[in-house]
């Protein structure tokens, strides 16, 4: 969707300075929220690409105004009262009022370096072949989904090399919506600065992406 989180190319907010000293966390809360996210995300009602698009979906200007670990928290909130685990007025009061879903499964502290270090893969077997391979030229297609899509703004409709098959994946754009994992190919795909910047980019620059089989077209 073309929402907040899908800045890339957009003018006006600033240059990306990093800070090379910057810490894990700004303040305690924030380090609670990743906990609490990651512990609720066990619960296996919803997958990454879910809670992805309830990010995608805080309104713009909150999400602007927002932090890091606020979007996660504001986003949190929308998960836990549409999958029946709390309600919006028990979350604003921070006390329990109806009994809530049951989850399918509980994180518990001795298993969460376990459960970290094994990670969340997405790769899957596929029998079919790659549609694609590394120096064919594609062009992205150009849509704008309401629903949640991985390719973002300034790469649609846009002609590129593919440089790598990196293999099968869950595809986000329907996994989001519960329609079902439907991996697909997924390749690397490299585009000259001006194709995606215009006249006046770096001619020295590449810009590359990685993007599903059904995002691309051949030439």
């Amino acid at each position: 969707m073309n929402g907040p989180h899908d800045l890339g190319g957009q003018m006006g907010f600033g240059l990306v300075a990093p800070d090379s000293n910057e810490p894990y966390f700004h303040a305690d809360w924030e380090r609670r929220v990743l906990g609490l996210t990651l512990s609720c995300g066990a619960f296996g009602a919803w997958n990454i690409d879910e809670s992805r698009h309830a990010r995608e979906n805080i309104p713009p200007a909150s999400y602007l105004a927002a932090s890091y670990y606020e979007i996660w928290t504001r986003a949190l909130e929308v998960l836990l009262e549409r999958h029946g685990f709390a309600t919006s007025a028990e979350i604003a009061s921070g006390t329990k009022q109806v009994e809530p879903a049951v989850p399918k499964r509980i994180l518990k502290a001795e298993t969460v370096a376990g459960v970290l270090s094994k990670g969340g893969p997405c790769d899957r077997p596929l029998e079919t072949r790659p549609a694609f391979a590394a120096g064919d030229r594609v062009r992205t297609k150009n849509f704008n989904p309401e629903t949640h899509t991985r390719l973002p703004r300034y790469a649609r409709a846009k002609t590129g090399v593919v440089e790598a098959v990196q293999g099968a994946f869950v595809f986000p754009d329907d996994n989001a919506h519960g329609k079902g994992e439907n991996p697909q190919w997924v390749y690397t795909v490299v585009f000259d600065a001006a194709e995606i910047w215009g006249e006046g980019a770096d001619p020295t620059l590449t810009v590359s992406i990685d993007a599903w089989e059904s995002y691309l077209e051949r030439l």
